[in-house]
């Protein structure tokens, strides 16, 4: 069968999503931030003031994130016009039409991630992001399936090259885990994340029946975003309760021997957060402050405008009936998203390896209407 191979148009397709991307993301607006930003850093007295030093550093970074994002798909692209174009005076040359389809295919990934960026117009999509998941309907099953779902992320997480830190994560009495909160630091790490809002069902032989019968068990995972510096919630110190115990891992392992682990209680509200990763109290609360304050904030969004959906979804039972996504072990094997369609057989792909990108990336299109 005769190869097929990357022609001109395509690259002109290229050329035209790339110069869509670049107008959505203001690359020329961000160009001149970047000067700008440069300059203001390298001015007399700049680190003065540390913390506003830091704020710029960060926005300088993001903003030229973005442009050498876009001048390199650029480059690229012209590499592989240019290789293409040999090609034709080489009577059709295969190693380099072969090596000008593949660079065409990397620009492709490239250009669907900075188009995806584009979509994120939220006021902290491009920010971090706070994680909880909890089990359903489901049993002992569901403490499994929340333990397989955790897993699931720390490898995508890893994949995008995200920072974690596991706030909670205690263990099951007989399997799984109780509950799982972990913080997400990256570019667009809310932004991507909050496709993961909402019920997940898992089909499968029970590893605990030995009648072996198949089991549906569900999960339920939240996303709420960071919250910035420059926004302030103020929290009473009456209106708390903190409460210390000893700390313990997935699995049963001790964290370690004293009383470090921490668990506030917003009493106005009934909000209860637990933090049990570092090593001392003083840090552990200071994890579920941070944590309190943003679904704090999510609260007060809900209180004034009933649009919770823009957060995290709408907030259902988890179980039957509300499930946005299905991973199916058993009697086949398949992982389909209820709302965009978006399907693969590959379950270890997605299970084990947190091979993720295909169902964000198809819930974005969805949700803004590029499908």
């Amino acid at each position: 069968m005769e190869r097929e191979f990357v022609s001109a148009e395509d690259f002109d397709a290229l050329s035209e999503r790339l110069d869509e991307v670049s107008s959505y993301l203001h690359v020329d607006e961000k160009r001149e931030r970047v000067a700008e930003l440069e300059r203001a850093s390298a001015a007399p007295g700049f680190w003065d003031d540390a913390e506003a030093a830091r704020t710029t550093m960060a926005e300088l970074a993001s903003v030229r994130d973005d442009v050498q994002a876009v001048d390199r798909a650029r480059e690229g692209l012209e590499d592989a016009r240019a290789a293409l174009e040999l090609a034709a005076e080489m009577d059709g040359d295969e190693e380099l039409l072969s090596e000008a389809t593949q660079t065409a295919a990397s620009l492709r990934d490239k250009i669907d991630e900075l188009e995806l960026s584009s979509w994120f117009t939220g006021e902290f999509d491009h920010g971090d992001a706070i994680v909880t998941i909890k089990p359903g309907q489901g049993g002992l099953e569901a403490q499994d399936w929340t333990f397989m779902l955790f897993k699931m992320y720390m490898k995508y997480c890893e994949r995008r090259g995200w920072k974690v830190t596991i706030n909670d994560c205690p263990a099951a009495e007989v399997i799984g885990i109780d509950r799982a909160t972990f913080t997400v630091e990256g570019k667009n790490a809310f932004g991507m994340l909050r496709a993961e809002a909402g019920v997940h069902r898992l089909v499968r032989i029970s590893p605990t029946d030995a009648k072996k019968r198949r089991q549906t068990t569900f999960a339920g995972v939240e996303v709420i975003p960071v919250l910035p510096d420059d926004i302030e919630i103020e929290v009473a110190p009456d209106d708390i309760r903190v409460d210390v115990y000893h700390a313990s891992g997935p699995g049963g392992q001790g964290v370690n021997t004293t009383d470090s682990a921490v668990r506030v209680t917003h009493l106005p509200t009934g909000i209860v957060v637990t933090c049990q990763n570092e090593r001392s109290q003083i840090q552990n609360k200071a994890a579920c402050m941070q944590i309190l304050k943003a679904r704090l904030y999510e609260l007060e969004l809900q209180k004034r405008a009933e649009a919770l959906d823009e957060i995290r979804g709408p907030k259902t039972d988890i179980g039957f009936g509300n499930q946005i996504r299905s991973y199916v072990l058993y009697p086949y094997q398949m992982v389909k998203d209820l709302r965009t369609g978006v399907e693969t057989g590959d379950v270890d792909a997605v299970l084990e390896d947190g091979d993720l990108d295909r169902f964000v990336v198809g819930y974005h299109r969805w949700a803004t209407g590029n499908e």
